[in-house]
């Protein structure tokens, strides 16, 4: 029997899966965000078919990724659906998913998975409390964190020192900051008197101590501060301190959808038994 060869070959080059942004592909196999694996292929960390890997290489699942000495295989966990957290950070925990001086992490209190890894949304220093989004997802970590998709965050804050109408107008026009210019989207007040007041600030970065540098670069000191909100994830004022909550299937893709992510098609039976258990 007569075979085409070309067509031999169109079949073979159809099943070969589509190549990715390796940083992508990593993310996506729940090694961390986008960020921080361009970071470990810029430091040669990452070896792609016996070649160490480069910003731009390309790749699949069908090639031998080799990540700090071990296989990917070993290691990528393929989400089999995205899941976002909420947390209410306390006071005292700091950002990292484990310290040298072992003081407690935000990482110690969350839920454990069977497969895969929490990738934590943003930063909080470790004398603010609030909101912090842990996702399954590197490439949805990343692009919440990304600062051309503006994703806003909103923070309760309480400062000490007189706020007057001109130190409001600088807060809204923006201050120059030692890594450049910084600005609130918007400020109100929101209660307290005197010296002592609370405000509620929005922005779109998140630059390291950003608000607490804002405030200091008009003369005044934050003596508390919260996150309320991270994009349009509020923080439940019924969830208490060092507690979290596993987001519904819906606000999940709504959260996907807002930063140009597909819709993700939960099965049935497990849409409903996330929906119970998110009530």
């Amino acid at each position: 029997m007569h075979t085409n060869k070309n067509s031999h070959r169109a079949n073979r080059k159809s099943d070969q899966k589509p190549k990715d942004k390796l940083q992508k592909l990593l993310a996506q196999a729940g090694l961390g965000s986008r960020r921080k694996m361009e970071e470990k292929i810029t430091q040669g960390r990452v070896v792609v078919n016996g070649k160490v890997a480069t910003i731009g290489d390309r790749a699949s699942l069908d090639d031998k990724i080799i990540v700090d000495g071990k296989p990917l295989k070993n290691q990528a966990v393929t989400l089999s659906r995205p899941r976002i957290i909420i947390y209410n950070k306390p006071e005292g925990e700091i950002c990292t998913n484990s310290d040298p001086e072992k003081r407690k992490t935000v990482f110690d209190a969350l839920p454990r998975l069977n497969r895969g890894r929490w990738v934590m949304i943003g930063r909080l220093d470790i004398n603010t409390t609030g909101l912090l989004l842990f996702t399954t997802d590197g490439e949805l970590a990343n692009r919440l964190m990304h600062p051309s998709y503006e994703v806003e965050r909103e923070y309760a804050v309480r400062v000490f020192g007189e706020v007057t109408d001109e130190v409001l107008a600088k807060l809204k026009e923006g201050v120059e900051l030692e890594d450049g210019f910084a600005k609130f989207n918007s400020v109100r007040f929101s209660g307290g008197e005197g010296r002592n007041s609370w405000y509620h600030v929005s922005l779109s970065e998140g630059k390291n101590r950003e608000v607490r540098r804002i405030f200091e670069a008009v003369g005044l000191t934050v003596s508390r501060l919260t996150r309320v909100r991270y994009g349009q994830v509020n923080l439940p004022r019924w969830l208490s301190a060092g507690k979290s909550e596993e987001l519904a299937p819906e606000m999940v893709n709504d959260i996907r959808q807002t930063v140009g992510l597909k819709r993700y098609y939960f099965p049935k039976g497990l849409l409903g038994k996330l929906n119970r258990k998110s009530k």
